[in-house]
């Protein structure tokens, strides 16, 4: 299967064939795709404006952000990068936050987002899309 064909649906990989965990998840408890993690330094920050940096380098920044219960999550512009595009990120990629620098790390590569559902303003909150999204990063819910 090719990931980056538009026409190949992305199946996420299953960790047991892997030999390990997914990014992101904490032994004994399930990845949750839309909750920030106990230690990515998250909790009463407003994030807009932050960049964003993922394993292989700069994506953007932050341009809005939810701290919802279970449905959290960033919309980063990445500028140039992706010709203008923005992206959402649920915020169990969140990896760890340097208030300091006002940067967000995921564990994600550049690749693995670019190649993302794409995101739209009209159907970002739409469950449908939530779901498809949240699989993709690995997520079970």
């Amino acid at each position: 299967m090719n990931r980056h064909d538009p026409q190949t649906p992305y199946q996420p990989p299953n960790p047991n064939e892997l030999g390990g965990a997914m990014p992101g998840a904490v032994p004994g408890r399930a990845f949750d795709p839309w909750t920030y993690r106990d230690d990515a330094g998250v909790t009463g920050t407003d994030l807009v404006g932050y960049k964003v940096e993922a394993t292989d380098g700069s994506i953007g920044k932050i341009d809005r952000c939810s701290n919802e219960v279970s449905a959290s999550y960033l919309v980063v512009d990445t500028g140039p990068w992706i010709f203008g595009k923005k992206v959402m990120l649920p915020a169990g990629v969140v990896n760890n936050t340097d208030h300091e620098d006002r940067k967000v790390y995921v564990d994600r590569t550049k690749d693995e987002i670019k190649s993302a559902p794409e995101f739209d303003e009209n159907t970002y909150t739409d469950p449908v899309y939530r779901d498809k999204l949240g699989s993709y990063y690995g997520g079970m819910h």
